[in-house]
């Protein structure tokens, strides 16, 4: 080891090109599958199969489509057959494995190639393998090789694909009927194209499709590591639950055909029922939309009112001994037994106060009638020249029956009879026949002008259809004078 001039060790060129040589040989020996130093056992298990496995190593092993391991080695069991054992390292993900469990050899996709180990951990109430257990060949099984099915094609069969191939490219290529153009059910944007011509039409949507296929598959993954596993194993106790239930489960077979028989039996129905969903989903949207700008309000109202919540707690608190006094004040003993003693009265004050208001109605209608009939027509002056009075009515009622009053007293020798001498005269006088009486006849000095207002004969009608207040106040200026007797 040589030193630099400033005093600090350096390393030779040997031992650098030693150390960088055994870096590379360990990035390489990791990368080809080597076990990583000082790192935990990986779960082994192992699988037999009786066919050849098409398998590389590291060939993935997947539980439900999620990677839980990688195929380990691929041997071959010898004595000239394609039987051969793989081994396999599972990670924790993909345990635990028990005795039930199945291997399967498939293809993986067109971009990932070759193939790769589809795993299935068993039933839960089976026992659980420890690592080095290797499943036999009843419990896996390989992939499906090519010439296998080539040599399952026979002359009949071999023919009978070749009508189907046919058949299919004739169906696909025949342009379609004038019929079949004019149908409903036929898409405009189709009307005229072969099958093919159709299919191809129908390109320009998929990458659409297949973008919105990759968000689903992801969606499908979950947000948590055993999300899909955990799923997949929901699904199987479902399924498992649902043959447990056979008979249960043939019934609502039946009901569901005769549900899609009665859905099959109003088919227009339906149709308009669907065709009226895009104008239904429009008007959720816009819904949904306001429903959504809502939102923000809504989370300013519970802010704003989570102060007055924090106080709703104290506040019950402080009104609890309130209750309980108030709920002792109307015991029994207290306001209770009080209301109990009061009740007769209240309901004999309920009856005055029926009573007094049907009196207080009629008073009412008194008083309209007293306002708009009587207290105009007493203060009415009638006009009866050439002796015409300025005293209004209610006035001369009053002084006549003061002077009633002073003709009817026994003072003054008139007893209790009001007589009346007529004085004589030249000109004779009668009146009308009284019934059985007869006229009556009498002298007077002057000639009688007659009777104002004239008799007509009879009393004036009186009606009760009409309140007092909506009938016209009497007119006493209009009437007309009756000739004398």
């Amino acid at each position: 080891m040589r030193r630099h001039r400033g005093g600090g060790p350096q390393i030779s060129n040997f031992v650098a090109g030693v150390l960088a040589a055994l870096a590379i040989a360990a990035v390489v020996y990791l990368v080809f599958g080597g076990p990583t130093p000082f790192s935990a056992s990986p779960f082994v298990l192992k699988a037999v199969f009786t066919s050849e496995t098409e398998l590389h190593i590291p060939s993935p092993v997947r539980i439900a489509g999620v990677d839980v391991g990688q195929v380990t080695s691929v041997k071959s069991l010898g004595n000239n057959t394609q039987d051969g054992v793989i081994t396999m390292d599972i990670n924790a993900n993909g345990l635990p494995i028990h005795a039930d469990a199945t291997a399967q050899i498939l293809t993986r996709t067109f971009l990932e190639g070759n193939f790769y180990v589809d795993l299935h951990p068993g039933s839960p109430e089976a026992p659980t393998l420890a690592s080095g257990a290797t499943l036999p060949a009843a419990n896996t099984a390989g992939p499906v090789q090519l010439d296998r099915v080539l040599s399952a094609l026979n002359s009949n069969t071999r023919a009978n694909l070749q009508t189907l191939v046919q058949g299919l490219g004739a169906s696909l290529n025949q342009p379609p009927t004038a019929a079949q153009d004019a149908a409903q059910d036929q898409d405009p944007s189709v009307r005229g194209l072969t099958g093919a011509q159709a299919l191809n039409k129908s390109l320009k949507y998929s990458a659409g499709a297949f973008e919105a296929s990759a968000i689903v598959n992801q969606a499908l993954l979950g947000t948590q590591p055993h999300d899909l596993s955990e799923a997949v194993q929901g699904n199987e106790e479902v399924f498992r639950a649902l043959a447990s239930r056979q008979t249960q489960l043939a019934s609502l077979v039946t009901t569901f055909d005769a549900t899609m028989s009665a859905l099959a039996s109003r088919q227009q129905d339906l149709s308009d029922t669907i065709a009226a969903l895009p104008s239904l989903l429009r008007t959720t949207n816009g819904a949904l939309t306001s429903l959504d700008a809502s939102f923000g309000p809504t989370q300013e109202f519970a802010k704003t009112i989570l102060p007055g919540v924090e106080q709703l707690d104290p506040t019950i608190g402080q009104a609890l001994p309130w209750l309980a006094q108030a709920t002792a004040l109307v015991e029994p003993s207290e306001l209770g037994g009080l209301v109990k003693d009061l009740t007769p009265a209240v309901q004999e004050t309920a009856s005055t106060i029926k009573s007094t208001t049907s009196l207080l109605n009629v008073s009412d209608a008194l008083a309209r009638c007293v306002t708009h009939n009587l207290v105009p027509t007493g203060d009415e002056v009638i006009q009866d020249p050439p002796q015409t009075s300025t005293t209004p009515v209610y006035q001369q009622l009053f002084e006549s029956a003061v002077g009633i009053a002073g003709a009817g007293q026994n003072f003054d020798g008139n007893g209790r009879y009001l007589r009346s001498s007529p004085a004589g005269g030249s000109i004779q006088v009668q009146t009308g026949n009284l019934g059985t009486q007869g006229p009556l006849f009498g002298n007077a000095v002057l000639e009688p002008l007659g009777t104002r207002p004239a008799w007509p004969g009879h009393a004036p009608p009186v009606t009760g259809a009409k309140p007092c207040d909506e009938n016209a106040a009497p007119n006493l200026n209009d009437v007309s004078t009756g000739a004398g007797p």
